[in-house]
């Protein structure tokens, strides 16, 4: 990895260190008026981007679920949910109005975003009222996302790719695909962020470099599926072009938390469609991050940790 690509990292790092230091001491409430809190009680709010997919969400809920009972037999956390960020509910607003209700005085959010955007880094610390970007905050009104101040304090974790759990997903669902890596290329699909694009370039290289490294590949190449392709599957078929400029065939991973088939089915679909003899010439599963055991170890390794360090604080107050 190049000092240039450790530097933009490290400054993800030290932002969101910042954020959740922040968040620490500031918890109150837009309109809510001051805390009433008198004792110490954890949550964990999984947040994710949100999806007009049932299998989609479904992914997101399944990984609350298979990460409960090892995050709550901690007796550290005493409650967990998921909120997804736009498209549906229940949204971060609700959730963190239930967790007042029911009298949390802390909530850790663990954002599923796979890096840095403007959703985990913009949006949702604007939700909850750590930060006041003006064009976040346009962005929620025009969007109807509603903002939330709650009582609790909130404590942001970082994110994915802090970790080398990605690296290892895209290894082990391309060599299940790979059936001559010598003459293979590697192309990873995501979503992608026009604000943030040197850090998702950043990542697919890195990722890319992994399987390339592990598997004998000849070569690895990356395109978008999101709002930076605006939705068009053209970057699916020039990334697929790049790849097969070298090598006999193309090996396509979608690098997306979970399935959603407007993208793994509709956009990269038919971009490997466009592709002249792509059922000989390139290989495809629709499948998504998830479900991944590594992920869910992570999840619950993030969520423990800020969990024992919120207990500490409580104790040596």
């Amino acid at each position: 990895m190049n000092n240039k690509i450790k530097f933009a990292q490290s400054l993800q790092l030290l932002a969101f260190i910042l954020l959740t230091c922040w968040g620490c001491n500031h918890g109150n409430g837009e309109g809510q008026g001051t805390k009433k809190i008198g004792v110490q009680k954890t949550a964990v709010l999984f947040v994710n981007h949100g999806s007009r997919s049932e299998t989609w969400r479904n992914a997101l809920l399944d990984l609350e679920k298979r990460v409960t009972d090892s995050i709550m037999s901690t007796g550290k956390v005493q409650g967990i949910k998921t909120a997804f960020m736009e498209y549906t509910e229940p949204s971060i607003a609700t959730r963190l109005k239930e967790f007042d209700k029911e009298g949390y005085s802390d909530v850790i959010i663990v954002p599923v975003f796979l890096t840095v955007s403007t959703h985990s880094f913009d949006d949702i610390p604007t939700i909850v009222g750590q930060k006041e970007d003006p064009q976040s905050m346009e962005t929620l009104k025009i969007e109807k996302i509603e903002r939330y101040k709650p009582n609790a304090n909130v404590h942001i974790a970082p994110l994915l790719d802090f970790t080398d759990v990605l690296q290892k997903n895209i290894l082990r669902r391309a060599a299940a695909l790979t059936k001559n890596a010598k003459e293979e290329g590697l192309v990873l699909i995501a979503y992608g962020d026009h604000t943030y694009n040197t850090e998702w370039t950043a990542l697919l290289n890195k990722v890319g470099a992994f399987v390339q490294q592990n598997t004998g590949i000849k070569s690895y190449s990356y395109g978008w599926c999101g709002h930076v392709a605006n939705y068009n599957p053209d970057s699916t078929t020039v990334a697929i072009k790049r790849a097969l400029k070298d090598t006999k065939s193309a090996i396509v991973v979608p690098v997306l938390v979970a399935h959603d088939e407007m993208f793994q089915v509709k956009i990269i679909g038919d971009g490997i469609a466009k592709i002249n003899g792509s059922k000989e010439k390139v290989t495809y599963v629709a499948d998504a991050i998830l479900p991944d055991k590594n992920v869910e170890n992570w999840v619950i390794g993030i969520a423990t940790e800020y969990a024992e360090k919120i207990t500490k604080a409580v104790v040596t107050k």
